[in-house]
């Protein structure tokens, strides 16, 4: 039987003591990403957050929508894979989408038990609205970039979101890379 280990109240104590300096901008862990990470991604979700708001949405909705109007007839089990949720965590989302008219359930022509999910007109319409404001923050944040400098922007994203098998798949899929216009 395995005994709980006792922590000793002096080291309770160590644990509340009162840090007064601040972390290091450099050193061990460079803060000075993660709190770009942070300020871009506030700011890339704060102008589809206040269109979601007028149809009592949250990001999950708007995750859903975008994968399937990327995908129509996208499977639930894929929209799992690629979302990394659960069932539970998706009915909900799933059902308000549906109930609303914004995406339709179908049957798979193989497979009738399949459930296959298409954008409707409406869930179109939104899910452009909402790439819409968030493409303007990206082109005016890249507005002094060049086709040069987007290659290393585009290829470290790549590589931060493709550390699940369902990302790397999605992006084989979509072919996503950066390549010049011809």
């Amino acid at each position: 039987m395995d005994i709980p280990a006792v922590r000793s109240e002096a080291a309770r104590e160590g644990e509340r003591a009162i840090v007064r300096d601040p972390l290091p901008t450099q050193g061990l862990l460079d803060f000075r990403v993660i709190e770009l990470f942070f300020f871009a991604y506030r700011e890339f979700t704060a102008d589809a957050d206040s269109i979601l708001e007028r149809y009592g949405f949250g990001r999950a909705h708007h995750r859903v929508l975008h994968f399937v109007n990327r995908d129509p007839g996208l499977t639930i089990a894929e929209l799992l894979e690629i979302l990394q949720i659960t069932k539970q965590s998706l009915s909900r989302v799933l059902r308000q989408l549906i109930d609303e008219d914004f995406i339709c359930q179908l049957p798979g022509d193989e497979d009738r038990r399949q459930r296959r999910l298409y954008p409707t007109k409406k869930g179109r319409a939104l899910a452009v609205e909402l790439s819409e404001a968030q493409a303007r923050r990206i082109d005016a944040s890249l507005a002094k970039t060049t086709d040069e400098d987007m290659r290393p922007i585009a290829s470290f994203l790549k590589a931060m979101a493709s550390d699940r098998a369902s990302a790397r798949d999605w992006f084989e899929r979509k072919d996503i890379t950066w390549k010049d216009p011809e």
